[in-house]
């Protein structure tokens, strides 16, 4: 994959919004090399732009939202997913409202419909950012960091106080085979007491258990059970595969997360530009670390590690 690549043709979608519950249409159309992924409010005045990027990241509450000059697209991360997942680097995202569909609360759909339409290669090369050591973010909660190693790989754990989800942990080897295989089928998922409480003060209107996994204090309540044994962690991965998207290209390395979210997401790409003696920038034929890096086993040596 040394080259960019972008939708081979216009791609229309009409689905649900997660938070006004009303239709919203979506357009992908192709964009030029190097443009990278930009949305557009078709619905406000003068069709405001606003590229999918770590700079434009104005909320992470519950969701990751972009924004620029007051014009917002909330919920991105599931399509940012799809496509990263698939290797788009180059794309136009027309919506008519301000959150992108939530389709069955996975990337699945994009991903069927973004290999339905097909993709074309461009003549830009694609360009690598390669993790040379160690960064870290963490809070009261949980911790993100990125480790040098010679592959795109992530290691996620998550830790709920539920009979079914509980601690669940998966590693595996970011490509397009694997991303379509382990990941874009796992669904977000909810609390149902969390989704009462948010549907009662005007938010998440469009959840439903069409468009996620919902859990009472007992165990999973839709009728069909899960897609896999531990699609809740899998989903976190599908979510922090799209939130790291924004950093605008491929991040060869290993991401450990332990019960990360979208806000740790965010802070650590912040904290990765930050340190700029810690990465570069290659094409394919450089992506590789400089130093070899073998990484401890288990969340606290790994956080030991790169502290």
């Amino acid at each position: 994959m040394e080259f960019q690549r972008t939708v081979k043709e216009e791609i229309v979608c009409r689905n649900i919004g997660l938070h006004t519950g009303r239709k919203v249409g979506m357009t992908i159309k192709p964009a030029e090399g190097g443009e990278g992924i930009v949305f557009v409010r078709k619905d406000l005045p003068g069709q405001p732009r606003i590229k999918a990027e770590v700079a434009n990241v104005c909320d992470t509450t519950l969701a990751t939202t972009i924004g620029l000059n007051g014009a917002t697209v909330s919920t991105v991360e599931h399509l940012m997913s799809a496509f990263s997942g698939l290797g788009i680097d180059n794309a136009v995202v027309e919506l008519d409202s301000f959150e992108v569909p939530i389709m069955d609360g996975s990337s699945l759909p994009f991903v069927t419909m973004l290999k339905e339409h097909g993709t074309v290669i461009q003549g830009h090369q694609r360009r690598y950012l390669v993790i040379e050591s160690c960064v870290s973010v963490k809070d009261e909660n949980g911790s993100a960091m990125f480790l040098p190693a010679p592959e795109r790989r992530i290691t996620y754990t998550i830790d709920f106080p539920h009979p079914v989800i509980g601690r669940q942990s998966y590693s595996f080897s970011l490509n397009h085979e694997s991303y379509e295989r382990e990941i874009c089928a796992a669904r977000t998922f909810g609390f149902l007491k969390d989704v009462e409480y948010l549907q009662a003060v005007g938010l998440a209107l469009g959840g439903s258990l069409r468009n996620a996994v919902v859990l009472d204090e007992k165990g999973v309540i839709n009728k069909e059970g899960l897609r896999f044994p531990d699609e809740f962690v899998k989903h976190k991965i599908l979510d922090a595969i799209g939130d790291l998207s924004l950093l605008g290209m491929p991040i060869l390395g290993h991401f450990v997360a332990y019960k990360s979210g979208h806000r740790l997401n965010n802070l650590l790409l912040k904290e990765l530009m930050a340190a700029r003696d810690a990465w570069r920038i290659v094409s394919l034929p450089q992506a590789r670390p400089s130093r070899s890096y073998v990484a401890p086993s288990g969340v606290a040596a790994r956080v030991s590690a790169c502290s």
